[in-house]
C-alpha cells in the first residue's frame, strides 16, 4: 500500500469492508507505511465497524489505542458511538462503564453523551437510574436540549405517567427547548397507551396547529404505536388529518396500515389499501405483499393470497421463503395439502429451497388428514435434502402421530430420537401427554410423566396443568389435586390457569364451597385470579343460588381493574333467571345495553327469552326475539327451540308452527322432539292437516330417517318418507301414540287431505304453513 495513502481513503476502505475483521487487519496494516498516521476518522470509522457487528473486545483495545494516539477532548463521538453499540447488544452494563469512563481519561462528557446513555436507560426499563444521570447533568450544569426532554418524555410515557409528560413538554419553551413534533408524539403515543384516545386526538390537533404536520418517520413511528395495539381506527383518523394538511405517506406508511388491518381482521380494508398504493405512486414492496398474504392465509383465504403471489411475481417483486411458506402452510391448514405441494414445486422450479419452516407445515397438513405414510415420506424427504433434523421438526411429526392417536409410534419415534443422538425435550413429552389426556388416558399421561422425570426431563406448568385438567374432565378432582402437591416439589408455583382448571373442575362437580375456599386460598398463596377466575366463582355462587355474593364477586372484580365481560353477565343473568328472577334480569339485560363497549350476544337474548319462557310469559319471549335481529343478533337454534316450546306450553300452537317454519327456511333445523312437541299440539286439536303439513315439510327438507335414503326410486322416496318418518319419531318416543295413529291415517289419506286443502288466502295472514307435497 502506498505512503501516499490518505486517511479518506483509508476510511472509505474500511466503511465498504463488511467483514470487520479483515477491515481491522487493513487498519493494522495502514500502519506501518511510511509516514501514514491514523486519524480520529479512521479511529472512529473501525470502531463503529467493530461495535456494529459485536467485535466488542477488539473494539476496546483499539479505543485504548486510540487515547494514546489523540486528544482526549475529541474523542467524545467514538464514546457515544460505542454507547450505542453496546446498547444495540443489550449489554446495558458494559455501555454504563463507557460512559463513566469518559471523565476518567479527561474527556468531559456534553449533552449528547448524557442524552445517549440516557435513552439506553430508558430503552431498557431503568428509569430510575436513567433520571440520576438526568440530575448529574444538571448538576454540572449541562442544560438539556430538545432530544433530552424528548427521552425524559419517553421515560415518564413508559411508566404510565402521559400526564406528567404533558407538563414536562409545556415546559420545554421555559428552558429554550422549541416543541416539534417528535416530542409532541411522544405524549400522543403515552396517552393513547393508556387509552385516553380523547386527549392524545385532542394534543395532536394541537401539534398540527402549533408545529404543523410531523416528518412522515415520526408520524409512522406514532402509527406503528397505535397498530401494534389494535388501535388502527384512531391510526386512520390521524392519518386523514395529516393528509388533508397536504402531507404524503411513504410505502412504510401503507406497510403499517396493511399489517395493522390484517391484525385487526379487517383483510379486506387491506386489500383495498394495496389496490390504492398504485395510485399514489408508490410500489408495493416484499413486505407489502408477505402482510398482505400472511393476513389473508389467517383469515383461511388462501386461494386470494396465491393470486397476490402471482401478482407479486407479474410486477418484477422476488418472493422469498417468507412468501411461499405462508402459502403452502395456509393450504396446509385447510387440509389441501395437494395445492401446497403444487404451490412448493412451482417455488422449487424458480429456484425455491425447502427449508425447516416449509418440510413442518406439510407434515402438519398431511397430519390433519390422517394420512401418516405420507407424514413419514416428507419426514425422510426432508432429511434426505440435507435438512438437521431438528427438535422444531421432530416435535410437529410426534404431535402428528399423537393428533391421529398413534401414540405408541410417536414414543417409538422418541425413542429412535435418542438412540440417533437427538434428545426431545420436555415439550416433545408435552405433546403425547396432552394427547393421551385428550383420549381420556390420564394415568397413561401421568406414567408418561414419571418416566420422563426419571430420564432428567424437568416437567413444567404446562406439563402438570394439561394433567390438572385431564383428571378435571374425568371428575377425579382429588388426583388433579395431588398433581399440584407434586408441582411444589418440582419448585413450580400454580398458576391462574392451574387455579381456573381446578377451579372449573369443582364447580362441574358441584363441589361449590371447596371453590370458595380454594379461591380464597389462591389469594392468600399470592395468586392473581383474572376475569375466567371471577367467572367461575360467579358461576359456582349461581348454581348454589348465592345470588347476593355473586354480585358481591362482580364487585369485587370491577375493584381490582378487571372488566366484566359477557361470560360474567351472562352467568348472572342465567342465575336470576333459574332463582325465578326474571323480571331482575331484564332489568339488568336493559341496563347494560346503555352501558358504552357492551354489546349483547345470541346467547345473552336466549337466557332472559328462555326465563320469560319458564315463566309462560310468551309475549315477552316474542318481543325479545323480535328486538334481537335489529341489535345484531341473529337466533339460533337454541332461540327457536324455546319460542316453539313456550308457545306450544300456552297453547299457541300457530304461532308455535310460525317458528317452526321459519326456523327450517333459516337452515336452522330443529331437533325430532322439538318437531314432535308441534305434532302432539296439533294432534291434540285434531288439526290432522296441519301435523300432515309438517310430517311432509321434514321430508322436503330430508329431515328424514337413514332408512330413506337407502330407498333410489324418487317415486317410492316421496310415498314411504312421510310414513317412515311418523315410525320414527314414534320410535324415539318424540309423538304420542294418539299422534302417530292420527298421522299415520292422515298420511296414508294423501287424496282426501288434498280436497279439503283451503284455497289460496283462506288462513290467517299471520298463520305460516307448510306446503302439501
Amino acid at each position: 500500500m502506498s505512503s501516499a495513502f490518505r486517511p479518506k481513503h483509508v476510511a472509505a476502505v474500511l466503511k465498504h469492508q463488511k467483514d470487520p475483521i479483515k477491515a481491522l487487519d487493513v487498519f493494522n496494516r495502514v500502519k506501518s507505511e511510511d509516514g501514514f498516521k491514523h486519524t480520529l476518522s479512521t479511529y472512529k470509522c473501525m470502531i463503529e465497524k467493530l461495535g456494529s457487528h459485536g467485535e466488542f473486545e477488539p473494539m476496546e483495545r483499539l479505543i485504548a489505542d486510540m487515547r494514546r494516539d489523540m486528544d482526549a477532548s475529541l474523542l467524545e463521538g467514538v464514546y457515544i458511538g460505542a454507547i450505542r453499540s453496546y446498547g444495540k447488544r443489550g449489554k446495558v452494563q458494559e455501555a454504563v462503564n463507557v460512559f463513566e469512563r469518559m471523565e476518567f481519561f479527561d474527556c468531559e462528557p456534553s449533552v449528547q453523551a448524557y442524552n445517549a446513555i440516557m435513552n439506553l436507560l430508558v430503552e431498557y426499563g431503568f428509569y430510575d437510574q436513567a433520571h440520576k444521570v438526568y440530575l448529574r447533568m444538571v448538576d454540572r450544569g449541562i442544560a438539556p436540549d430538545v432530544y433530552t426532554f424528548t427521552i425524559r418524555i419517553k421515560s415518564f410515557c413508559k411508566t404510565k405517567r402521559p400526564r406528567a409528560a404533558l407538563r414536562l413538554l409545556g415546559n420545554m419553551s421555559l428552558h429554550g427547548c422549541e416543541l416539534n413534533a417528535v416530542a409532541y408524539c411522544a405524549v400522543i403515543g403515552g396517552f393513547y397507551d393508556e387509552s385516553l384516545a380523547v386527549e392524545a386526538c385532542e394534543l395532536f390537533d394541537e401539534m398540527l396547529r402549533a408545529c404543523g404536520c410531523p416528518d412522515v418517520a415520526t408520524f409512522n413511528k406514532l402509527v406503528h404505536r397505535l397498530c401494534k395495539k389494535g388501535e388502527i381506527v384512531e391510526s386512520e383518523k390521524l392519518l386523514d388529518k395529516v393528509l388533508k394538511r397536504g402531507a404524503t405517506p411513504n410505502l412504510f406508511t401503507v406497510n403499517i396500515f396493511v399489517q395493522g388491518f390484517c391484525r385487526s381482521n379487517r383483510v379486506d380494508a387491506a386489500v383495498g389499501l394495496f389496490d390504492s398504493v398504485a395510485r399514489e405512486g408508490l410500489t408495493p414492496d416484499v413486505v407489502t405483499f408477505n402482510t398482505l398474504m400472511a393476513g389473508l392465509c389467517k383469515e383461511f383465504r388462501v386461494e386470494e393470497a396465491e393470486r397476490f403471489l402471482r401478482k407479486m411475481v407479474d410486477e418484477g417483486c422476488k418472493p422469498d421463503a417468507f412468501t411461499y411458506n405462508t402459502i403452502i402452510d395456509g393450504y396446509c391448514k385447510l387440509g389441501r395439502v395437494p395445492d401446497a405441494e403444487r404451490v412448493l414445486n412451482g417455488a422449487i422450479f424458480k429456484g425455491f429451497v425447502a427449508d425447516e419452516f416449509t418440510y413442518c407445515a406439510l407434515i402438519n397438513g398431511c397430519s390433519r388428514e390422517g394420512n401418516i405414510d405420507k407424514v413419514m415420506t416428507m419426514f425422510y424427504e426432508a432429511l434426505d435434502k440435507g435438512i438437521t433434523p431438528s427438535l422444531v421438526i421432530f416435535n410437529t411429526l410426534v404431535k402428528g402421530l399423537s393428533q391421529t392417536g398413534l401414540i405408541l409410534e410417536a414414543l417409538h419415534l422418541m425413542a429412535e430420537m435418542s438412540k440417533k443422538g437427538w434428545h426431545p425435550d420436555i415439550w416433545t413429552y408435552n405433546i403425547v401427554i396432552n394427547s393421551l389426556c385428550k383420549m381420556g388416558c390420564v394415568s397413561d399421561a401421568s406414567n408418561l410423566l414419571h418416566e420422563a422425570s426419571s430420564k432428567g426431563y424437568i416437567p413444567d406448568i404446562f406439563t402438570f396443568n394439561t394433567l390438572i385438567d385431564g383428571y378435571c374432565k374425568r371428575h377425579e378432582i382429588e388426583k388433579a389435586i395431588e398433581i399440584i402437591d407434586r408441582m411444589w416439589d418440582y419448585g413450580i408455583n400454580p398458576d391462574v390457569v392451574t387455579y381456573n382448571t381446578i377451579l372449573n373442575g369443582l364447580c362441574k362437580a358441584a363441589k361449590f364451597d371447596e371453590v370458595s375456599e380454594t379461591f380464597k386460598g389462591m389469594a392468600e398463596k399470592g395468586g392473581r385470579p383474572n376475569i375466567v377466575t371471577y367467572n367461575i366463582l360467579i358461576e359456582s355462587l349461581c348454581r348454589s343460588r348465592k345470588l347476593n355474593e355473586a354480585f358481591e364477586a362482580l364487585e369485587e372484580l370491577q375493584a381490582k381493574g378487571l372488566t366484566a365481560d359477557v361470560a360474567t353477565y351472562g352467568t348472572l343473568l342465567n342465575g336470576m333467571c333459574e332463582n325465578g328472577d326474571v323480571d331482575e334480569a331484564h332489568e339488568l339485560f336493559r341496563r347494560l345495553e346503555k352501558r358504552d363497549g357492551f354489546s349483547h350476544t345470541t346467547s345473552t337474548y336466549n337466557i332472559i327469552i328462555n326465563g320469560f319462557s319458564a315463566k309462560l310469559n310468551p309475549g315477552m319471549a316474542k318481543a325479545l326475539f323480535g328486538d334481537m335481529s335489529g341489535k345484531g343478533c341473529a337466533p339460533d337454534s337454541y332461540t327457536y327451540r324455546v319460542m316453539i316450546d313456550v308457545f306450544c306450553k300456552t297453547d299457541d300452537v300457530d304461532s308455535a308452527n310460525d317458528f317452526l317454519v321459519d326456523s327450517v327456511e333459516r337452515g336452522l333445523v330443529p331437533s325430532l322432539a322439538t318437531f314432535g312437541r308441534v305434532l302432539n299440539c296439533f294432534c291434540v286439536k285434531h288439526r290432522v292437516r296441519e301435523a300432515v303439513r309438517i310430517v311432509r315439510l321434514m321430508a322436503r327438507k330430508s329431515i328424514v330417517p337413514e332408512v330413506v335414503h337407502t330407498i333410489f326410486e324418487a317415486d317410492k322416496k316421496e310415498v314411504a318418507a312421510p310414513r317412515l318418518i311418523v315410525e320414527d319419531l314414534f320410535k324415539k318416543s318424540c309423538i304420542t301414540t294418539f299422534a302417530y295413529e292420527l298421522l299415520y291415517d292422515g298420511i296414508r289419506d294423501k287424496k282426501s287431505l288434498q280436497r279439503k286443502r283451503p284455497k289460496r288466502g283462506v288462513r290467517g295472514s299471520r298463520r305460516r304453513e307448510a306446503p302439501l307435497l
